[in-house]
């Protein structure tokens, strides 16, 4: 098989000539693409941490824990966005790339079906790969010269829908379970051209994905003296099922302008999998003061998994998460001053990641801070607000030509929360 593409430093060579349009980390060449950490951007100013969290107010939905929305009292629909700012070094041939891009994150719409049963319904992508690199390299062969050229390009996002219940057992324990339906398309392809030869050999793999998983959460949530509670909640997220139709065809041709002419398939293989996104388990601690602050502390774990890439299989390695973090209060009764009603976030996270590239783990850490601004008139039974989040991170190595990335990643949403359909009483 063709090995010899994860040992190319192409992630850093790809930052030679013209790396144009990479929509986020380059490390998004591999597999499925870059995974956009599933959470809320109230949760991600607080380092992700949402397993144990159970937002003290009626207007907040947890998607990542179904268990954890005891407190919705209210209809809740949001609409999120992120822009991401990333900047990447390498020290092959010393070079400096940034790259920005601005997407959807998250539409979704929760309410409370009764006073036990609480429903969430939402969309976000799962990942996304978006990269078309150019690379050229001058061989000597006697007493001319031959360029060498490969073009490395990725396209396609994996989107989600969710629809989570959660039930409230009794006021202290409740259980959550969440469906998750994937579907996309992902491509990946590597031509590779010599200026002494008239065809190109092109590789392409092809991915169409129709698939589902559940999620399954618990919480409980105890009562302390002084207004005092303690969290604990666990989830555990099944593996795939469903369609994931794989197609790898390695071919020769040449361009005709923008036509692929004298096309010559040389193999073509499909393949059927059921094994997309592996087994996932959280476990979470919070600890809080009602209506005043909260902190907590998580660990997710992922299972490894392996998937085409280019004709040859690619493996992600086990990986984990730490994150800690909480939010801070002063006093949301205060009308006199705005800014004590705001709420105040802050986190860190530390993740190994999945990826093992040139013998480097591929791993990432940052910095979390947010605030959930009310809006003027909002009240109990009106809590719609602006939330806002930023996160500062590295991700990544300059070792072994690899790409160190730093990234700051700016998160805005809008809350739009009421108690819909309730009667107007009038004395």
């Amino acid at each position: 098989m063709r090995k010899r593409i994860f040992l190319l430093p192409l992630i850093a060579l790809g930052f030679g000539l013209n790396a144009q349009s990479m929509g986020n980390s380059p490390y998004a060449t591999f597999g499925i693409g870059e995974v956009k950490y599933d959470n809320s951007v109230e949760t991600s100013a607080m380092g992700g941490i949402n397993t144990a969290y159970i937002w003290d107010f009626n207007n907040s939905f947890n998607f990542k824990n179904p268990a954890a929305n005891a407190n919705l009292e209210l209809t809740s629909l949001r609409v999120q966005a992120t822009n991401e700012n990333q900047f990447f070094k390498t020290d092959y041939n010393n070079m400096n790339v940034t790259k920005r891009s601005t997407y959807l994150s998250n539409i979704s719409i929760a309410f409370p079906i009764s006073k036990k049963i609480k429903f969430g319904f939402g969309y976000q992508p799962y990942s996304s790969k978006k990269y078309d690199i150019i690379t050229r390299e001058e061989i000597a062969e006697g007493t001319s010269t031959v360029i060498k050229a490969n073009h490395f390009q990725g396209l396609g996002t994996l989107n989600t829908v969710q629809a989570a219940f959660g039930y409230n057992i009794t006021p202290t324990f409740a259980l959550g379970i969440r469906s998750n339906f994937y579907f996309g398309k992902l491509s990946d392809i590597e031509e590779l051209a010599f200026s002494n030869a008239a065809l190109i050999n092109g590789f392409e793999t092809s991915t169409k994905i129709k698939s589902f998983n559940f999620t399954l959460g618990s919480t409980y949530q105890k009562k302390l003296k002084n207004d005092r509670r303690l969290t604990v909640g666990a989830t555990y997220t099944f593996g795939t099922t469903g369609n994931l139709n794989t197609t790898y065809v390695n071919s020769t041709y040449y361009y005709a302008g923008e036509i692929k002419d004298n096309y010559t398939e040389i193999e073509k293989k499909t393949s059927a999998d059921k094994n997309l996104i592996p087994m996932e388990a959280s476990l979470g601690l919070g600890y809080g003061h009602d209506a005043k602050w909260f902190v907590s502390t998580q660990i997710d774990y992922k299972k490894g998994s392996t998937t085409d890439f280019l004709g040859a299989p690619f493996a992600y390695k086990d990986s984990y998460r730490l994150a800690a973090g909480g939010w801070y209060l002063p006093n949301y009764n205060d009308f006199r001053n705005y800014f004590n009603r705001v709420v105040y976030r802050y986190g860190v996270f530390y993740e190994k990641g999945n990826l093992n590239i040139n013998g480097k783990n591929i791993n990432q850490y940052g910095l979390t801070v947010g605030a959930t601004l009310p809006f003027q008139k909002s009240n109990v039974v009106n809590m719609s607000g602006l939330d806002l989040g930023i996160e500062f991170g590295r991700k990544g190595t300059l070792q072994n030509n690899l790409i160190l990335q730093n990234f700051v990643n700016f998160k805005v949403g809008i809350n739009f929360s009421d108690k819909w359909f309730r009667k107007n009483e009038y004395y």
